[in-house]
């Protein structure tokens, strides 16, 4: 008699596990838009959500920590004139989040460390360059300051946030709606899914299509893709009989599938999210009820399901902590931010491990703050991999860091030498003038921090003196 072997795994009794009702952010009006993106993007330090907003587009912005009842007059994010469709936090800045919308534009924002009062209004810089809606976002993973969006008129556009130009303009390579854009570890690649049912691998900087698929799903739904970390293409679509489907790929080789997988009838589309240190897909249908949760090995059937998260309430969408925002202590290896229509409910996925000591095995360096290149130098042709943090003592999130936007002067009539021209001479002097003013007002900033020191130190001085007198 032949004994089934197990396969062996240390991710294989991973459960998920809902956070107690005082750790959910209640009453929040989370978009009804129809638009399949997450409408959630969280980092170590806020919880974004697009919300319901009258007569233009808003998203509302949270620290992680104001959890409970939110108020609501508690400020948005407004600037949009028409419904924002994507947002996404920029992995070098955690203060540093960008809007996409039916505006056709693109806003990115500075969000302080304190609470403002009032709506933010005013974007650090806006990005005209599509001509339909813009609803796909997404943050180079190793440059300085590079974010990538697509629009309804078949565009991928990738600019360089830093000074408002456009680096690179794709517009001649998906003739139908993008669906989903997604950069590969060191961003040299892009894998693309069309309404036309091509899986597509770009090389961005050269402009080309460097391989593809045609109906990886034969379904007419939309289709997403991602990139693993061994560089094989994880997608999820539909067949022909509607059908959800995942799917494992080889761009060296797209003729067969490494793997291919039914799963049920339903018409959410299947969002992707994927952590690259565990090699785990975390796969969420919108209107779905349950999160799937599969690992992605090098042993045969490749796609190996793990467990299901089910839940009574369906999601209206999902948002994806990076992994230097999770609990190492509790062995929690990932946290999703699961929107209901007017709630947003963390779920932590646990592996269960008897020792309180730091588990090498599950938390590898990942990537932290720190680009591994500017702007300019991607473009120019270089790659880097993603500069690695150790998460051994936890993470801790960099103060508040200002994104400075430098525009080229358009004044300098001089033709530019190349793709990425050098700030020109008659920018010197306007870089000088803002020099000096950050440098006055950071003093005017010091002076006042001191004064409100002193008189916290004087009421502190009361308080000790008016319980000395009660005693």
């Amino acid at each position: 008699m032949s004994r089934r072997v197990v396969r062996q795994s240390k991710f294989r009794h991973v459960f998920g596990q809902a956070a107690k009702a005082d750790q959910a952010y209640e009453d929040i009006r989370v978009s009804k838009v129809t638009w399949d993106s997450s409408f959630c993007a969280v980092n170590p330090k806020f919880l974004a959500i697009i919300v319901e907003a009258g007569g233009g587009g808003a998203f509302i912005v949270l620290p992680l920590a104001k959890t409970g009842r939110v108020d609501k007059n508690y400020p948005l994010v407004t600037g949009h004139t028409a419904p924002v469709l994507d947002i996404d936090w920029c992995p070098h800045n955690d203060n540093v989040i960008a809007s996409a919308s039916d505006d056709t534009t693109i806003m990115v924002w500075q969000i302080p460390d304190y609470t403002p009062m009032r709506n933010i209004t005013e974007p650090i810089i806006t990005l005209e360059g599509h001509s339909k809606r813009v609803g796909i976002l997404s943050w180079h993973p190793t440059a300085r300051n590079v974010l990538l969006s697509a629009g309804g008129d078949n565009v991928i556009i990738i600019w360089n946030v830093g000074t408002g130009e456009v680096l690179l303009s794709l517009d001649d390579m998906h003739p139908d709606i993008i669906h989903s854009v997604c950069w590969n570890n060191n961003g040299s690649l892009l894998a693309t899914t069309c309404k036309d049912k091509t899986l597509r691998i770009v090389d961005p900087r050269k402009g080309q299509v460097v391989a593809e698929r045609f109906a990886a799903h034969e379904g007419m739904r939309p289709m997403r893709a991602v990139f693993t970390r061994q560089g094989h293409i994880f997608t999820t679509g539909f067949t022909r009989m509607s059908q959800r489907e995942l799917g494992l790929w080889d761009p060296n080789n797209f003729e067969e599938p490494v793997a291919l997988q039914e799963m049920d009838t339903s018409n959410g589309v299947l969002l992707p999210f994927y952590d690259p240190d565990s090699s785990i897909i975390y796969l969420c249908g919108k209107g779905d009820s349950s999160i799937r949760y599969f690992e992605i090995t090098d042993e045969a059937p490749f796609v190996h399901y793990l467990n299901t998260f089910s839940s009574k309430e369906p999601q209206r969408g999902m948002g994806f902590m990076p992994k230097r925002g999770l609990d190492v202590s509790k062995c929690e290896i990932a946290r999703l931010y699961k929107l209901h229509e007017r709630k947003c409910e963390p779920i932590i996925m646990i592996v269960p491990r008897k020792s309180d000591l730091f588990q090498d095995d599950l938390y590898p360096d990942t990537p932290g703050p720190e680009p591994a290149l500017e702007a300019d130098e991607w473009l120019s042709g270089q790659d880097a991999e993603p500069v690695l943090i150790s998460l051994r003592d936890g993470y801790v999130p960099p103060k508040h860091r200002e994104l400075r936007v430098t525009k080229r002067n358009i004044l300098d009539a001089r033709p530019p030498s190349g793709p990425h021209r050098s700030q020109s001479a008659s920018d010197a002097p306007l870089q000088q003038h803002t020099l000096e003013a950050l440098l006055e007002e950071i003093k005017a900033l010091r002076e006042q921090v001191q004064a409100q020191e002193q008189r916290i130190t004087a009421l502190e001085n009361m308080l000790c003196e008016l319980v000395d007198g009660t005693d």
